[in-house]
């Protein structure tokens, strides 16, 4: 087809549309939404690792003090508990991940245990929004949390980009298709690339007779636009692969070490975009997640090492080039998969999971605690959610990119807790008071545990808003028991389960500085 015919049937395409034209994905809208101004003076970067098809952290993070009804749940795929390479006497990682643990020592690895969200949504589609979203399991939002975050100081993108002030790509997916992560209201600001030497102009369209007033005039241009973006966007994307350089040698064999080395070498030449979106894929593993007789070994374990032979080599490569306090990255899936294993050797979808955040300039700690696994684990159980993955959204915002609090509620819809992840960096955008204290758990338990129809449900306030609700084996919020401003002090809600099918429940419990999971069993 030629140019000036793809721009004429163009013209006749629903506005909504989405194009791709070398990797960018391009939505046609005919009107702006309003922007507000950022402090653009950051050379921070956050990288964010997709494990496509949703993780067992069961076998990942292992809660080395839960063993033995664990393995009531999973007798055929849990990894020995001798095997565990160790971050504390209770908590341990796969073998298959001696690079990361060694991270872990090296105080370059923050572990995330129950990470998920209300409500939970099994489906790989549907939670893979969510989490590109931000969004709440029952609503459904266009734009990706990046997305909105750019939006807010990218005035008129994508018309005057690049220019002096934005002269690279805001972000980069690496393979052939953007990430949704990055979608704002009127284009995407992710460009897709495999090959940064690679990078052929695409052909532009001569033809200026056209009429922006008439029928989809602006999305005609639009499309122009874009393709000039695209174009002078590959140039210094191209420039930067030819300056840059890799300090280590990473694996042919490892597909996500090819792509952090893709990222690692244009941080090195010098381009300036602030996100980069790597994946792996095959985690849906559903059958052969282990080899018979020896469940360190088999698919899972083939990731799990390929992610952090990734993982470890990138943070070594950037070390030694002196750049790795310029960089955070975090790693996630859509969810985890259940407590119990199935009969082929697998996993099936469940709800919360571990994450990894990684760098030199994390809070090296395991925030959370290991999941309790009782002795009864339902066919359909997952993991208590103990932290909304919102809140290491907003925390990165805030404490990597400066992102004001009030702007992270309003891009994150108020659903998340601070964070403490940032230590050891000097940030211009965020430092931590001299005199910041940690959050302490604070107590938080039911009593009588387990109980029948009943049960009493203790917790503290520091005086601030908090958020305590009633979630079942599936992630699914039963009961939502407080969700307003409480004074400091004791409280003791009563949960009422009459009506209820028997069975472990979890309550949730959020405040602006902290979470918490407790664990119920209900017996009839």
């Amino acid at each position: 087809m030629k140019r000036r015919t793809f721009l004429q049937h163009t013209s006749t395409a629903a506005v909504t549309l989405p194009l791709v034209l070398n990797g960018n994905k391009l939505s046609a809208f005919t009107q702006h939404a309003l922007f507000k101004g950022m402090q653009q003076d950051s050379d921070k970067v956050l990288v964010l690792i997709q494990m496509n098809g949703g993780n067992d952290g069961l076998n990942m993070v292992l809660p080395l003090d839960q063993y033995s009804n664990l393995f009531l749940a999973r007798e055929n795929i849990l990894i020995p508990e001798t095997s565990a390479l160790k971050l504390t006497d209770k908590t341990g990682l796969h073998p298959a991940m001696s690079g990361l643990h060694q991270t872990y020592m090296n105080g370059q690895l923050a572990v995330f245990q129950g990470v998920g969200y209300p409500n939970q949504n099994r489906s790989h589609f549907r939670s893979t929004d969510i989490w590109q979203s931000a969004s709440g399991a029952t609503e459904v939002i266009n734009t990706g949390w990046l997305g909105r975050h750019f939006d807010d100081y990218a005035v008129g993108y994508p018309d005057g980009y690049p220019n002096a002030q934005y002269p690279d790509p805001f972000a980069i997916t690496i393979g052939s298709t953007v990430n949704e992560t990055c979608q704002g209201n009127l284009s995407n600001y992710s460009l897709a690339l495999t090959n940064p030497f690679g990078l052929s102009p695409l052909l532009e369209d001569d033809d200026t007779t056209s009429d922006p007033t008439q029928c989809y005039g602006k999305e005609i241009a639009f499309v122009r636009t874009s393709i000039a973006q695209t174009n002078a966007y590959s140039e210094v994307i191209t420039a930067a692969a030819e300056q840059g350089a890799n300090m280590v040698e990473y694996p042919a064999d490892n597909n996500l070490a090819g792509q952090l080395k893709t990222i690692a070498l244009l941080i090195s030449g010098g381009l300036k975009t602030r996100v980069y979106i790597a994946n792996i894929g095959g985690f849906d593993t559903h059958a052969n997640q282990v080899n018979i007789g020896d469940t360190t070994t088999g698919g899972h374990a083939t990731l799990l090492n390929r992610l952090s032979e990734a993982i470890t080599l990138f943070q070594q490569d950037l070390t030694a080039q002196k750049l790795d306090q310029r960089v955070v990255g975090m790693t996630f899936s859509e969810f985890g998969r259940r407590i119990k294993s199935n009969g082929a050797n697998g996993t099936d979808h469940g709800s919360a999971a571990p994450l990894f955040v990684f760098g030199s300039c994390v809070n090296s700690r395991i925030f959370g605690q290991n999941p309790t696994i009782t002795d009864n684990v339902g066919d359909q159980e997952g993991l208590a959610m103990q932290i909304d993955f919102r809140s290491i959204y907003g925390s990165l915002l805030n404490q990597w990119f400066g992102v004001p609090t009030a702007d992270v509620k309003a891009l994150l819809n108020d659903a998340y807790s601070e964070i403490p992840l940032i230590r050891g960096c000097e940030t211009k955008e965020y430092e931590l008071d001299p005199d910041y204290a940690e959050p302490v758990d604070s107590p938080f338990n039911n009593s009588p545990n387990p109980f029948t129809g009943s049960t009493q449900i203790t917790f503290q306030s520091a005086g601030e808003r908090v958020h305590l609700s009633v979630m079942n084996s599936g992630g699914y919020t039963v009961s939502v028991l407080v969700d307003k401003y409480l004074e400091a002090g004791n409280y003791t809600v009563p949960f009422d389960a009459s009506g209820l099918p028997r069975g472990n429940y979890f309550a949730y419990l959020r405040t602006p500085k902290r979470q918490q999971s407790l664990t119920m069993i209900m017996q009839r």
